[in-house]
C-alpha cells in the first residue's frame, strides 16, 4: 500500500499520539461511569453502548478504513425515509434497530 500521507509513520505519531491518548483516557472513564452506574443485570444492553462496543471491536482491528467501518457501524443501513419526525427530539448517535 503506498503512503497518502505527507508525514511519515514517526511524525504523525509525534504530533498526534498525546492527542488521541486523552481521547483514548476519556473513553475509558466514559466505560468506568458506565460500570459504576451499574444498571441491573437483567436490563438489556442500550443499543448505542452495543454500536459503541462493536466499534471499539473495529478500533482493535489492523483492517484498513477504520474511520469508514466505525461510521457505518453507527449508522442506519435502512434506505426508507422515516414517515415523520414528529416526536423526535434529536440524534441518537446510533441505528436502534
Amino acid at each position: 500500500m503506498s503512503s497518502t500521507c505527507p508525514m511519515s509513520c514517526k511524525q504523525t505519531i509525534d504530533a498526534y499520539f498525546m492527542e488521541h491518548r486523552a481521547k483514548l483516557l476519556d473513553i475509558a472513564a466514559f466505560l468506568d461511569r458506565i460500570d459504576r452506574s451499574a444498571a441491573e443485570a437483567s436490563e438489556p444492553e442500550d443499543f448505542r453502548m452495543a454500536a459503541f462496543r462493536e466499534a471499539l471491536g473495529v478500533l482493535s482491528e489492523s483492517e484498513p478504513h477504520r474511520a469508514k467501518r466505525v461510521l457505518e457501524v453507527f449508522s442506519d443501513p435502512s434506505n426508507n425515509p422515516i414517515e415523520s419526525a414528529a416526536g423526535m427530539k434529536g440524534a441518537y448517535g446510533a441505528c436502534a434497530g
